[in-house]
C-alpha cells in the first residue's frame, strides 16, 4: 500500500516538475496527494477487504489527508489518528498479532524516522563528484533497507515470540535480497498495469509483474531454507506489558528520557532469561474443540492422527514438547452404531447409548494413561493423571454416553447445554466461541482452568457473544459456562 501510493504521489509531482508555470501557480503537492489517495482507495477495493488491507489504507489515507491540510505526513500524531479509527471501526484487532506487529513497527519506523531528521546534515565528498553519484545512490537504498529492516525486525521480535513463539534470524537477509525486486519490478509493472486495465494493454505489464513475484518467492524460498529460526517457550505474563512500556518510552520520547526505555526493555529481557521457568498446562483445548491435547514432560498426546499442523506447532514450541504422540484406533465394532455425517440430529437408544458406553469403558482398559484411545471420527477417551476421565465426541449422539462415563466432555459441536446431568464438566463450540481456546492444570482436588478470554462483554472480544440468529448478544460467559474461573489467561490463543 505504501509503495503503490509512494510510486504514483513521487511519479506525479516529478510530471508536474516539467511544468514550472504550473508548479508556481498550483499546489501540486496536494494535487500529487490526492491521486495517491484515490490510487489506494482503489487498491484497497481491488484487494479483497482483508483486516491488513483496511489497517494499511486507513494509516495511507491519514497521511496523504494530512498533505491535503499541509500538516506533516509522517508523524506519531497520524499513526496514532489511523490507530484510533481502526479501533474504533474493529476493536477485536487489538488483541491480533498482525495488528500489534504492524503498529510495533510504524511507530518504531516513523519515531527513527524523525530522529534521522534532527541529525546534522553534512555534505560528504561523494555527493560533490557527480561520478559517485550512483554509488552514492545504491548505498543509500541499500542502507535504507537495512536500516528500515532492523528495526522493523527490532520493534515486531517481542511480539514474535509472545504470539509465535519464534524469532527469524535471517529476515534482514531477505529483505536486503526481495526488496530492490519489489520496489523496482514488481510495484511500478503493477502500477502501470493498473492504470492500463481500462485500455486494454496491460498484459505485458502483469507478465513482467508476475516474474518479479516468482523472484520474490524464489528467494523467500531459499532464505526459509537456511534455516535459522530461534524457538522459544512460554513467556512470563509480566514481559509483554513490561516491554510495551519500554518501548513506548523509547520510541515517543524526544529527550534523553528515551533512553530510559531502552533500559527497561533490556532488563525485562535479562529477567525473563534468566528467571525461572514458566507453569506449563496438563491440558489443552483448541478454540474450535477440534484439537484436544495432554502434556507429559516433553511429549504431546492428541486427539488426533494428523493435529492441525498451525496450532499443534504452535503448542509444540510454547511447550517445548518435541514428540508427538498420536491416538490409539480401535478397530471397527460391530456392536457399535453406524452414524453417518449427516446425521446430526440422530438419538441413540438405550441399547446403542450402553454399547458405545461400554465401548468407551474397554478403551480405556487398552490404553496407557495420558494417552488417547479413538474410535475413528466418533470419540475418543483418556485417563487424566489426576483419575479423571476425558471424552472427545464427533457427534451430538454420543453425549449421554460420554456424560455417564467420563469427567470431562468436549466436543466441537455448539450445543445448547452447558452441562451434563451426571456432574460432568462440558465443554463445546458454543462455550469455546465465548473463551476461546481452553488450558487446564490437573490436581487432585479440581482442574485449574485458564482460559484465552476472560471477560469476552469488552468492546474487543464482545463480538464472539454475538448470535446471528436472533441478532442478539448472548449471556455473559461467567454465568453461562462452568469452565471458566478468574485464573491467568492463557498465551495458548491461537
Amino acid at each position: 500500500m505504501a509503495l503503490s501510493a509512494g510510486i504514483f504521489y513521487i511519479g506525479l509531482r516529478y510530471l508536474f516538475s516539467l511544468f514550472p508555470g504550473a508548479v508556481q501557480a498550483w499546489p501540486t503537492k496536494k494535487f500529487a496527494a490526492f491521486g495517491a489517495l484515490l490510487t489506494v482507495t482503489a487498491y484497497y477495493l481491488v484487494s479483497g477487504f482483508g483486516v491488513s488491507a483496511e489497517r494499511a489504507f486507513i494509516m495511507m489515507a491519514i497521511m496523504l489527508v494530512a498533505v491535503l491540510f499541509d500538516r506533516p505526513s509522517i508523524s506519531l500524531r497520524n499513526v496514532a489518528l489511523s490507530a484510533i479509527v481502526i479501533l474504533v471501526l474493529s476493536p477485536s484487532q487489538v488483541l491480533g498479532p498482525s495488528f500489534q506487529m504492524s503498529y510495533a513497527a510504524t511507530l518504531a519506523l516513523v519515531s527513527g524516522y524523525s530522529l534521522w531528521k534532527r541529525r546534522r546534515h553534512r555534505e560528504s565528498i561523494a555527493s560533490r563528484i557527480r561520478l559517485l553519484s550512483p554509488l552514492l545512490f545504491v548505498t543509500r537504498f541499500f542502507g535504507g533497507v537495512t536500516s528500515t529492516s532492523f528495526i522493523g525486525g527490532a520493534s515486531t521480535a517481542i511480539f514474535s515470540i509472545e504470539h509465535f513463539h519464534r524469532l527469524a534470524t535471517y529476515g534482514l537477509a531477505a529483505n536486503l535480497a526481495a526488496m530492490p525486486v519489489v520496489s523496482f519490478i514488481v510495484m511500478p509493472f503493477g502500477m502501470m498495469a493498473m492504470l492500463l486495465m481500462p485500455f486494454g494493454i496491460d498484459g505485458p505489464f502483469w507478465k513482467v509483474t508476475g516474474e518479479g513475484l516468482a523472484l520474490v518467492i524464489a528467494i523467500a524460498k531459499t532464505v526459509a531454507g537456511w534455516g535459522g529460526d530461534i524457538t522459544f517457550g512460554r513467556q512470563p505474563g509480566w514481559l509483554m506489558p513490561t516491554f510495551i512500556a519500554g518501548f513506548l518510552i523509547m520510541s515517543m520520547l524526544r529527550t534523553r528520557l528515551r533512553h530510559l526505555g531502552l533500559l527497561l526493555l533490556l532488563s525485562s529481557v535479562g529477567m525473563a532469561a534468566f528467571g525461572s521457568g514458566v507453569p506449563k498446562p496438563d491440558l489443552m483445548i483448541s478454540e474450535d474443540g477440534v484439537l484436544v491435547a495432554l502434556r507429559q514432560d516433553d511429549i504431546l498426546a492428541t486427539n488426533r492422527e494428523r493435529p492441525q499442523a498451525f496450532i499443534f506447532e504452535q503448542w509444540q514450541k510454547a511447550l517445548v514438547a518435541a514428540e508427538h504422540q498420536p491416538p490409539t484406533m480401535l478397530a471397527a465394532d460391530d456392536r457399535l452404531p453406524q452414524i453417518g455425517k449427516t446425521e446430526r440430529h440422530r438419538r441413540l437408544s438405550d441399547e446403542e447409548q450402553k454399547a458405545v458406553g461400554t465401548a468407551m469403558a474397554e478403551a480405556l482398559d487398552r490404553t496407557m494413561q495420558g494417552s488417547f484411545a479413538c474410535q475413528k471420527a466418533s470419540w475418543c477417551v483418556a485417563m487424566l493423571k489426576n483419575g479423571a476421565i476425558l471424552v472427545t465426541i464427533e457427534n451430538a449422539a454420543y453425549l449421554p454416553a460420554a456424560c455417564d462415563t467420563g469427567n470431562i466432555i468436549v466436543t466441537p459441536i455448539r450445543l445448547r447445554l452447558d452441562h451434563c446431568r451426571s456432574g460432568a464438566m462440558l465443554v463445546t463450540g458454543a462455550t469455546l466461541r465465548k473463551t476461546g481456546s481452553i488450558e487446564m492444570v490437573l490436581t487432585a482436588d479440581k482442574p485449574i482452568i485458564s482460559a484465552a478470554f476472560e471477560n469476552p462483554q469488552r468492546p474487543w472480544t464482545r463480538h464472539r457473544t454475538y448470535d446471528w440468529r436472533t441478532g442478539k448478544f448472548d449471556t455473559p460467559i461467567a454465568k453461562v459456562s462452568p469452565v471458566v474461573d478468574n485464573s491467568p489467561v492463557s498465551d495458548n490463543d491461537e
